[in-house]
């Protein structure tokens, strides 16, 4: 007897999050992706993280130079998950990130890799 194929849920586009600024356990986390986007002036991020309020975008830091752009995505615990039980779920969440100036030539830099 053939098996059926089984229908699959399509993947889901990443979750689009802001920093919050007021995480605890506050640490850095690598990204996977970064598109370029209004000529190079923005940068799409992507990464893997866990399900609010458990774990949350805290900040971004952004350090421009002649010849590299290092971003680097610090997460956290929002405050409000003190006494929540956290499930291991993993979810793609997405950022903007502004540049100064557009990226042109300068090498891209994860800062939570070095």
């Amino acid at each position: 007897m053939a098996s059926e194929p089984v229908a699959t849920t399509p993947a889901k586009k990443p979750e689009p999050v802001r920093p919050t600024g007021d995480t605890i356990n506050t640490h850095k986390v690598r990204w996977t992706k970064a598109k370029y986007v209004s000529k190079g002036r923005k940068l799409h991020l992507t990464w893997w993280s866990g399900v609010a309020p458990c774990s949350v975008l805290d900040r971004v830091k952004v350090k421009e130079t002649r010849k590299r752009v290092t971003v680097t995505l610090y997460e956290g615990t929002a405050p409000k998950a003190k006494n929540t039980a956290c499930i291991m779920i993993a979810v793609e969440k997405t950022t903007t990130v502004k540049l100064k100036s557009p990226l042109a030539k300068r090498k891209l830099v994860d800062g939570a890799k070095s």
